[in-house]
């Protein structure tokens, strides 16, 4: 394990083996648990989670990785379905986490711990899911939507366009608006079709009834992307336990939109879960 900085604090690097070559992982923190493990939404990366890690206390234990296909971890090869992300993710946790961990998903990556979630793997406390695309595809989510979708990142122009007209309710900073254009076109190409030609409209119904832990759901309330109308009708029938919470003024970016309140609200589920 190596030395590096990512940005926000001094972390370790370890690479950790996976089906077809390895992720890097960033472990940052100290020894206070339970530990945070960070997924991220399509076409983000470990560095989307940057500003929420900066605002939680030092000593938190954070992991975080570019899931498979994406960023640092594109050259690894498919497939890129959730069932592969999800085990990519329950192998970091083996291979990072000795204690009890909080599962945090951002959209896609909420999808995918929701699977990893219904495995019931040892030491979950919880499960935390930000903007979460749901169990039950939404109706508006058609084969056209699908199609329009999967040439969102087709170039800079186009993740422009996203960022300002679907992904974001508030300003973003030059930097972090530069950082989106740049996390959504480092992709293997069929990293970047899989999500919204396939995994988008899985039906993961079944799945979600089978988890046991926790669940807190964050939503933004100008997301065009997973309304909270859409997260009350095909979300939390599904997980009966789970709770909502809705950030006023923000879009579907919320880890970058309003990590303040990502982080606070990661807090309070802690407490609620009994750290």
């Amino acid at each position: 394990m190596s030395n590096s900085t990512n940005g926000v604090a001094a972390a370790a690097t370890r690479a950790v083996a996976v089906a077809g070559g390895s992720l890097d992982v960033r472990i940052g923190g100290g020894s206070s648990g339970p530990a945070l493990v960070f997924t991220h939404y399509w076409g983000g990366s470990a560095g989307t989670w940057d500003e929420v890690v900066r605002c939680l206390p030092p000593e938190r234990t954070t992991v975080r990785f570019d899931q498979r296909g994406w960023g640092a971890s594109r050259g690894l090869p498919g497939p890129y379905h959730l069932d592969q992300l999800a085990d990519d993710l329950l192998r970091i946790v083996e291979a990072c986490v000795s204690g009890p961990f909080v599962l945090v998903g951002h959209s896609m990556g909420g999808k995918v711990g929701q699977l990893a979630a219904a495995r019931r793997p040892a030491g979950l406390a919880g499960l935390f899911l930000v903007a979460p695309a749901p169990p039950l595809p939404a109706p508006a989510v058609t084969e056209e939507y699908r199609r329009g979708l999967s040439h969102a990142y087709d170039s800079p122009e186009a993740v422009g366009h996203a960022l300002d007209h679907v992904l974001t309710a508030v300003a973003v900073s030059r930097t972090v608006r530069d950082t989106v254009v740049r996390d959504s076109l480092a992709a293997a190409a069929d990293a970047r079709t899989e999500w919204p030609l396939r995994g988008i409209a899985r039906d993961v119904t079944g799945e979600a009834r089978r988890i046991a832990a926790p669940v807190a759901v964050l939503a933004g309330e100008h997301d065009k992307v997973e309304p909270p109308s859409v997260l009350r009708e095909c979300l939390l029938p599904y997980v009966p336990h789970a709770t909502m919470t809705t950030v006023p003024g923000a879009g579907h970016l919320l880890p970058l939109e309003a990590p303040e309140a990502v982080a606070e609200a990661l807090g309070e589920f802690l407490a609620a879960v009994g750290e």
